[in-house]
């Protein structure tokens, strides 16, 4: 291990808990970072200075920096003039391009010492990635907050680092986009894939077809000042904005106001439930690729990027096959099937794209012989598609393993990497091809107040993943940084700590919800296709129950295994351990006494009644638990056998949720199966 990599494992937590205490937690860990001595104050006198006037994109992300640094330590930085006592952090940036560019040089060197910091970049975006970094190693110190001397020489692995967010399904008003692209910022994620059109909404106004959002919306879109407005917000964050307008299936919002574009007769809705549906476009008439054209002119000028998401995903092909006209043209063109016909399609509508100087995006099912090398395949549906696009000279994206809708740990995503699995046998030239990968997050089950807690933080481990070495694997250290990185990321803005409680607390009505909480601090969410049933949620059924509230992964739970771990590993050693298990079953056992009159009279809490009961019964057999193995004794084979059989039991979802605090009662049984 190199000198360099210890100091990252110190910075990162992953040596000690009192290191953990007292050293600042960096997410994505960077390349390369050496501790010095001293430290840098963050106080009234902080200033950056840009070292003259400042490029007008620099400036933007100073200006948000300070608004940030500011939230995060109560000092107001609003004075114009620089104190003649300043902390400086010096800047030297080389600008760059109006609009972030794929495949720019992002690094950055950042040198903190006791009266100086310098941050330096050949582009804003290497800036901006920099100044994320000085915000992550702000802490509080003896004299007030500040910076641990440090070298730091940083660039991340892959440049498409992105997060989508559907809003579709169910509509993100514009600050909720806002607070997310704050928090992508300061991960070094650099890539907003935004899905603005599906089944169940279109999202934003078109002049040119105004039928669009007046019939395909349920009132909700977005205005194209609002458009050009995001854009903007995002592009001072370092953040390139790739629409997605899906076509030709998932059009189920566009057909209503525009009849003419369908393969079928209709009436045409907007959806209200979820899955995938037949009406699609008709791609043998003419009309359909002049609309397209119009649609995509008007877009152009409001997504600067060069790239363009047209979907092209779950087409099943059924109203082509029910259109005698379209089967007709099918065997005219020589198109064997629905895929034959969709390639035909997406032929058509890459051309439209270069006429405008974009170029397309679209989900693997676009993958298919006779499809040009010029579009980019995103994988959604397993990493073989990837490294076979890769092989065959297309560019690609990974999204399979990042689908944070699921709700699954932020071990399982760390765990892929897009040079992984089939893609490892690459040539290096094919390597060269797959750009990086994309965090997704589905609106099926998830609202405005929900989609924060959703998305964070487990997305600050996959950006790790696509900006860190390969080699930065360690997911104990990561657990030990996201959690600290979690509570950081509050000051961007976003809410997934601070809705928890409120939703809890509109759960117990007046009443004091402390016996909720245990049981919610307890359980884990179950998110799409792990155990919830997206079939009987529409539209406008309210996201307000417990599976609502509850956090993809328990850092409580979390915690109690590892004690649980330590504790079995040397059940003579650190005593604290010994207390922490019993203090937590004990609140465990005793809480249903204290829930039941909650829930008394409650439907939202009616569900999870036996879930509480279910608690309290873990935490009584983890207490005489740790009688027998503090004791040395081993606990009676019929006893045992029994809680086992409990065990499985609870390990299942009930109210589509999952009682997690049974892991650490089950390592305690296994340990005493061993005696």
């Amino acid at each position: 291990m190199t000198r360099s990599m210890m100091v990252l494992l110190v910075l990162g937590g992953g040596v000690s808990q009192a290191v953990q205490a007292a050293e600042p937690a960096l997410m994505p860990m960077p390349v390369k970072v050496e501790a010095a001595l001293g430290r840098f104050a963050v106080g009234a006198n902080f200033a950056v200075d840009t070292g003259g006037p400042a490029d007008a994109r620099l400036a933007a992300a100073v200006g948000w920096f300070l608004a940030r640094v500011s939230r995060q330590t109560g000092v107001p930085f609003t004075a114009p003039a620089t104190p003649a006592d300043a902390r400086l952090l010096r800047i030297e940036c080389g600008g760059g391009a109006a609009y972030p560019t794929l495949g720019e040089d992002e690094s950055y060197t950042l040198i903190v010492g006791d009266t100086e910091a310098r941050l330096k970049a050949a582009t804003v975006e290497g800036a901006i990635h920099g100044l994320a970094t000085f915000a992550q190693l702000i802490q509080p110190g003896p004299d007030g907050f500040q910076v641990a001397a440090v070298s730091i020489e940083d660039r991340p692995r892959f440049p498409w680092r992105g997060l989508m967010l559907d809003v579709c399904r169910h509509w993100m008003p514009a600050e909720v986009v806002k607070r997310n692209l704050d928090a992508m910022a300061a991960v070094k994620l650099n890539v907003f894939h935004w899905h603005l059109s599906e089944d169940q909404g279109f999202r934003v106004e078109s002049r040119k077809y105004p039928k669009l959002q007046e019939l395909g919306s349920d009132g909700h879109y977005y205005t194209q000042d609002q458009i050009r407005d995001i854009v903007a917000y995002a592009r001072d964050r370092g953040i390139r904005v790739v629409p997605e307008f899906d076509m030709p299936g998932h059009t189920g919002a566009w057909l209503p106001g525009y009849l003419e574009l369908a393969a079928g007769e209709g009436p045409f809705y907007i959806g209200t439930h979820y899955g995938v549906f037949d009406p699609c476009f008709d791609p043998t008439k003419e009309e359909t690729y002049a609309f397209i054209d119009g649609f995509i002119g008007e877009m152009a000028q409001l997504f600067p990027d060069p790239f363009f998401h047209v979907g092209g995903d779950e087409v099943n092909g059924r109203a082509w096959g029910q259109s005698q006209p379209i089967q007709a043209f099918a065997k005219e063109h020589g198109l064997a099937d629905a895929r034959a016909i969709q390639v035909y399609f997406n032929q058509r509508l890459l051309k439209i794209l270069q006429k405008y100087g974009k170029t397309m995006v679209g989900w693997d099912e676009i993958f298919a012989p006779g499809l040009p090398t010029d579009a980019v395949i995103q994988s959604w549906r397993g990493q073989k598609s990837l490294a076979d696009a890769a092989s065959q000279g297309y560019r690609g994206i990974l999204s399979w393993g990042y689908y944070v809708d699921a709700l699954r740990p932020a071990s399982f995503h760390y765990a892929v990497d897009p040079l992984g699995a089939d893609a490892a046998q690459l040539t290096a030239e094919q390597t060269a091809r797959i750009l990086g990968g994309e965090v997704c997050m589905w609106s099926e089950l998830i609202g405005p107040e929900t989609v924060d807690s959703r998305i964070w933080p487990r997305t600050a481990a996959i950006a790790e993943r696509l900006w860190s070495p390969k080699e930065t694997t360690d997911a104990d250290s990561m657990y030990a940084r996201m959690e600290a990185v979690s509570r950081n990321l509050e000051w961007t803005g976003v809410l997934h700590r601070a809705n928890y409680q409120p939703m809890l607390d509109r759960l117990a009505g007046g009443q004091d919800a402390a016996p909720l909480r245990v049981l919610a601090d307890a359980v884990e969410g179950r998110g799409l296709g792990t155990g919830r049933n997206s079939g009987r949620i529409t539209t406008g059924t309210p996201l307000n129950r417990l599976v609502d509230a509850a956090r993809p992964e328990s850092e409580l739970v979390r915690s109690i295994v590892q004690a649980a771990n330590r504790f079995l590993a040397n059940p003579s050693g650190d005593p604290s351990d010994l207390a922490l298990l019993r203090r937590q079953f004990e609140v465990w056992a005793g809480n249903d006494a204290r829930f039941q009159p909650l829930a008394e009279n409650n439907a939202l809490l009616a569900e999870v009644k036996p879930l509480s009961k279910d608690l309290s019964a873990l935490g009584a057999a983890g207490l005489k638990m740790l009688d027998y193995l503090a004791g040395n004794q081993a606990a009676p084979s019929d006893w045992l056998s029994q809680q086992n059989a409990e065990l499985m039991r609870m390990s299942r979802p009930a109210a589509e949720v999952l009682l997690a605090a049974f892991r650490p009662v089950k390592l305690l049984a296994d340990g005493l199966g061993k005696k």
